[in-house]
């Protein structure tokens, strides 16, 4: 029990970053790069507290994955946050969680694993559902919802890719990889963020300076370290299922909290493109009554 509440904790505060990036008045790098960092020395702390310590050996073994996971975190983090600025809640939330179809898709290519008839389907059903959602925003005065779910849909990309390279480090805790991952993330952001932001980040405005705060330790930190601590201890298929805690949050969020407005057609969409990412991930038992 003590797993799963921490997990659906890691998910109820992953759900509530769209509404924390809203009342941050800077840049989508910046946002990335300063909650990267404060993450990254939250989960250092948390990390070395456990008397744990890092093995460089495994890391010089894994360097390469790192930093190509370590910039793909980084992509991932500035699309989501540029699509958080330009569309719904709810909209950016729907196209970020496309990115277990790309996994799918990709799977059988970079891991050799079988496509099986039910994920053909639901990746037909989960496309299927994108298209209702997007369609919403093809319009010229909708060109910020496009643009937007469009950024939602770049950061899965960047999401899957980071998922699907994880697979190739072993001999590691997931709490380290992290640890290491957001210290590469910020590295790299930094000299990216100083070329095409300046040093706008000292100016960041007062008010924004909590939010700031919340994101990198709440957000990233206390969320990373509760989603890590309860998934040792549950089964793929718990995880799987208690994963949809984040997009219900957010949309409930988005609808409840923000106000914004959703029509048939997006409700369609989602319910068709979590609903098949759901069923791709749930192992049924033959043996079990319906």
């Amino acid at each position: 029990m003590k797993s799963k509440i921490q997990f659906i904790s890691s998910m109820i505060i992953f759900g509530t970053i769209g509404l924390v990036v809203r009342y941050i008045d800077l840049s989508s790098s910046e946002t990335a790069f300063l909650s990267s960092s404060i993450g990254c020395l939250f989960l250092t702390f948390v990390y070395l507290s456990k008397r744990n310590t890092f093995s460089w050996e495994r890391t010089k073994r894994y360097a390469i994955i790192l930093v190509l996971s370590g910039i793909t975190l980084g992509g991932n983090w500035i699309f989501l946050y540029q699509s958080y600025g330009y569309t719904s809640l709810a909209n950016a939330t729907l196209g970020y969680y496309f990115a277990p179809v790309f996994v799918m898709l990709l799977s059988p290519i970079i891991l050799r694993e079988k496509l099986s008839i039910k994920k053909v389907i639901c990746i037909f059903v989960a496309v299927t559902g994108m298209i209702f959602i997007v369609g919403n925003g093809i319009s010229a005065s909708n060109i910020n919802d496009l643009i937007g779910i469009t950024s939602g849909i770049i950061a899965a990309v960047f999401y899957a890719a980071l998922m699907l390279l994880n697979k190739f480090i072993g001999e590691m805790s997931r709490l380290e990889v992290t640890v290491i991952q957001l210290g590469t993330t910020a590295l790299i952001l930094l000299p990216y963020v100083l070329v095409t932001e300046g040093l706008n980040i000292l100016s960041v405005s007062v008010s924004s300076i909590p939010f700031i705060i919340f994101l990198g330790v709440v957000n990233t930190g206390i969320g990373f370290w509760l989603f890590f601590s309860g998934m040792e201890n549950l089964k793929g298929q718990n995880i799987a299922m208690l994963s949809y805690v984040d997009p219900f949050v957010a949309i409930l969020i988005s609808g409840l909290i923000l106000r914004e407005q959703f029509t048939l057609l997006q409700v369609i969409g989602g319910i068709l493109l979590l609903g098949s990412t759901f069923v791709s991930e749930i192992r049924f038992n033959k043996s079990q009554r319906l």
